[in-house]
């Protein structure tokens, strides 16, 4: 599917992908929030709205309740001094005969029991050694001890907040107002009024689901804003990034869309354009390959037939040299020489070509590569006596693969060859071991070595570890770039290991089968004396490289 339709069928299920980051959040929590943007932008808005809804919610509704008590106690207290002045003035205006004074007391209770009970007011609580009065079922103990203490001791109207309490157990909020009413020559007859919250409880209880309901409603309007922002900022970049590794993997005709003139859309036009880019640089690059793998296979072939007439004319004068003055001779014998280099110049070039061009081929069947390896060591002995040097073949027993044997054995040659040209004349040990899924084998010199960084480099087709030096075994400098194929080929690896002064070690390993895995190679690309005096000395041991490319 195209980076548009994977837009477009993300357009019409949007909430797929949240659902799915949800699903995988409760198995996964950790490794699903650090890797959904859309959920860590939902989950984070949702949180801080909660956070700041909460705390206003709270500060509104203390603000409230704080101007609904206030506003109940300055009603309270205004109908209290109405109440007290009217009762005031009937005690004032009575007959206050000892006799009198229960009748006048009751009768004013009585009036302020039904001036409170218009719209349920308050409750009337009188007291005092000649009468007492209360209304309704409310309890005595409701007038705080405090409050008492006030009225019977000063003149004024006193207010107090309480918790009202009923002959049935009930309890509410309410104010408490207090006076005493003078009764000349009789006493001060303190009488309370009492006010419930009820009303204002209900009203506050109404705004505090109003508030809540409220606060519901926008966390979920949040959440699902939070998440269409999301959406609109993800699903453009998660298609760039689509579009991305689709241009990775090599399909260079996908292409965003690009709607609008935002940044979203200038994104989508520049990957198209960098896309576009790259595929024609791509295409020029490919074409440029594939002209100068022409070029060099072309050239190979067409060199061959002109090298074969000159080196039977070489062959003739060579055999012929010893007729010649000593001057002759020697120009005969380095035209032979030379003419060996350039042909196989020549094959190593168009092997190179056929590696380029996927054109090589494996021909596998079962060999024992200590036999392969042995086969090489003889073959190389007069070079190795040339240069005074030892090989040593280091094997536990026969280790089986089914392989490419020539390709095995042009691998080994290499490694010998090379070995031997840096070794400086000290001994080359080469160790064969095997596993049930894997062989390796492992070439060690202890000559002038390279630095760590050009492990990689070691492979690259003519490279030389010092230009300056000039090549005495009159190699081609293919011949790693090739065994890095022949390695390749058959789903094995090459690695380099090398220091300066403490020689080199390379190590190609195989699977046992062709199309196994190589998970542990059997031997390991640092050498083992190094392992051992790094264990000794307590440092730290060398890592390997990746696969194929040698060692840090």
């Amino acid at each position: 599917m195209s980076v548009a339709g994977v837009v477009a069928g993300r357009r019409r299920h949007w909430w797929r992908p949240m659902g799915d980051a949800l699903a995988r959040f409760f198995r996964h929590p950790q490794a699903v929030w650090r890797g959904s943007l859309p959920l860590r932008v939902v989950v984070t808005t949702v949180l801080a709205t909660t956070v700041v809804l909460v705390l206003a919610g709270f500060l509104l509704m203390q603000q409230a309740a704080d101007g609904v008590v206030s506003g109940k106690r300055r009603a309270a207290m205004a109908e209290a001094e109405i109440a007290f002045d009217s009762a005031q003035a009937q005690m004032y205006t009575g007959d206050l005969a000892a006799g009198n004074v229960n009748e006048i007391l009751s009768k004013i209770a009585i009036d302020l029991d039904q001036r409170g009970a218009v719209g349920g007011q308050y409750h009337v609580l009188v007291q005092g050694s000649v009468s007492s009065f209360r209304s309704g079922s409310m309890e005595p103990e409701s007038v705080p001890a405090s409050l008492a203490t006030q009225v019977g001791s000063a003149t004024g109207i006193w207010a107090a907040s309480t918790q009202i309490v009923y002959t049935d157990g009930r309890t509410e909020a309410g104010w408490v107002v207090g006076s005493a009413l003078n009764a000349p020559g009789a006493g001060r007859f303190p009488v309370y009024l009492v006010f419930p919250m009820s009303q204002e409880q209900e009203t506050l209880q109404v705004l505090r689901g109003a508030v809540i309901t409220t606060w519901a409603i926008l966390v979920v309007a949040l959440g699902l804003i939070s998440a269409s922002i999301a959406r609109q900022v993800v699903i453009p970049v998660r298609a760039a990034r689509e579009a991305a590794e689709a241009l990775a993997s090599g399909n260079m005709a996908d292409r965003m869309v690009v709607r609008g003139s935002d940044d979203v859309a200038r994104l989508a036009a520049s990957m198209n354009n960098m896309a576009s880019e790259l595929q024609t640089r791509i295409s020029q690059l490919e074409n440029l390959s594939q002209v100068q793998q022409q070029f060099v296979s072309d050239v190979s072939h067409e060199l061959r037939t002109p090298l074969t007439t000159v080196r039977m004319a070489g062959d003739f004068i060579y055999e012929a040299r010893d007729d010649f003055d000593p001057a002759t001779r020697r120009s005969t014998e380095l035209l032979h020489n030379e003419l060996d280099r350039f042909a196989s110049l020549l094959d190593d070039l168009l092997e190179i070509s056929r590696f380029d061009a996927g054109a090589a081929v494996l021909t596998t069947a079962t060999i024992d590569l200590v036999e392969v390896v042995e086969a090489e060591v003889e073959a190389q002995h007069a070079l190795a006596e040339s240069k005074d040097t030892p090989i040593l073949v280091h094997a536990e027993g026969p280790t089986y693969v089914e392989a490419d044997s020539r390709r095995i054995q042009r691998i080994m040659r290499n490694l010998i060859t090379n070995a031997i040209e840096h070794g400086e004349s000290r001994p080359i040990d080469i160790t064969v071991l095997g596993d049930e899924r894997a062989a390796a084998i492992t070439v060690r010199d202890h000559g002038v070595g390279f630095e760590a960084e050009q492990a990689r480099m070691v492979f690259h087709r003519f490279w030389r570890g010092d230009p300056s030096r000039a090549r005495t075994v009159g190699g081609t400098g293919l011949g790693l770039a090739i065994s890095m194929e022949d390695a390749r080929l058959h789903g094995g690896t090459l690695n380099a290991w090398g220091r300066p002064g403490q020689g080199a070690q390379f190590r190609l390993t195989i699977p046992r089968t062709p199309g196994g895995v190589v998970e542990v190679p059997p031997l390991p690309v640092v050498p083992r004396d190094i392992l051992e005096a790094q264990a000794l000395g307590g440092g730290r041991l060398p890592s390997e490289g990746p696969a194929g490319d040698g060692a840090a």
